[in-house]
């Protein structure tokens, strides 16, 4: 699953020969200064996002187009469907959003698709949720799926009880990766994920107090970098790094480095950088040629550990 620059550029003219190519409509006029505006339930702290941002500022110049990037400031979900409310006012070419909740973005995004906008969705949310919004793709990772791999491999290295902690429990997408987890090891789920909040002091201490009123935790996973890096600081005031299995999701250089010492066994990757980029192309490309690929497109998971971190670290948070 992991790519190089050069993979990810015959991955992405691949896609179009893999998928099958439906026309929308017969126009082959190109829209004027075309502007797409992504739209994210990631707060501002949260820098795993800035692949994204990364990956839509480069597609959007070589595609010669104009992509803005929305989101709510804490990471409000009812924030967040004012925005995409107000970003279908302002009539843009095409819309990518995440289905961080599809009750509360159904209808914003609905009203979108009604106004003739096309919407691509990516990230959270699933093929099934983004077809049934009307949405033309889906492009991320299968969240379920992802967790239950990382918990097969948890439970080969013997993990009986675990953590999840939760930085965004709010999300649903959240809950199915600590699910997926808790599944493959074949225990209940319960009160071994917590809400540890956003505030990186708050979830340090939060982690620290579950594991001494559990001592027989012997798993942590986290889900990504914004409960990841508390979590690692969490564990090396209690002198615990490296002494308890620890997987998460997503990379970052603080993630990198904590799996080359061998403290993180593994960091999922869902690509960040495509779910940016192919969006922004293949909006493009149904703007001026009316072709779109049909189905949707899973950008992950892919499994980052100690032998082939050297391959994807010098781009984290860039490309990775």
């Amino acid at each position: 699953m992991l790519k190089t620059n050069k993979q990810i550029a015959k991955i992405i003219s691949a896609v179009f020969v893999f998928f099958t190519i439906s026309i929308i409509g017969t126009s082959t006029v190109f829209a004027a200064d075309e502007r797409f505006v992504l739209i994210s339930h990631a707060p501002n702290s949260d820098s795993w996002w800035n692949t994204v941002k990364n990956a839509i500022k480069v597609a959007g110049n070589q595609m010669g187009v104009r992509v803005e990037y929305r989101n709510p400031m804490t990471g409000d979900l009812a924030d967040m469907a004012r925005i995409v409310q107000q970003t279908v006012a302002s009539n843009p070419d095409g819309i990518i959003v995440t289905i961080a909740d599809y009750d509360v973005l159904k209808g914003p995004i609905v009203n979108a698709v009604a106004k003739g906008i096309p919407v691509i969705t990516i990230n959270s949310g699933s093929r099934e949720q983004s077809e049934m919004l009307g949405a033309l793709a889906h492009i991320g990772q299968p969240e379920y799926d992802a967790g239950f791999g990382a918990g097969k491999r948890a439970k080969a290295a013997g993990v009986t009880k675990f953590l999840c902690v939760n930085h965004y429990i709010t999300n649903p997408a959240s809950v199915e990766r600590c699910q997926g987890f808790s599944d493959a090891l074949g225990v209940n789920l319960g009160s071994q994920m917590i809400d540890s909040g956003q505030d990186p002091t708050e979830i340090k201490n939060k982690v620290i107090a579950h594991l001494r009123s559990n001592p027989d935790t012997n798993g942590i996973v986290t889900l990504g970098p914004l409960s990841a890096h508390p979590t690692l600081a969490a564990l090396k005031s209690m002198g615990r790094s490296g002494d308890i299995f620890f997987g998460t999701f997503d990379l970052s250089s603080e993630i990198a480095q904590g799996i080359k010492s061998g403290v993180i066994s593994f960091a999922i990757d869902q690509q960040p950088y495509l779910q940016g980029y192919l969006p922004v192309v293949f909006l493009t490309n149904l703007s001026r040629y009316g072709v779109f690929p049909s189905g949707a497109i899973n950008s992950g998971p892919g499994f980052i550990v100690k032998n082939n971190i050297d391959l994807v670290e010098k781009h984290a948070g860039i490309y990775r």
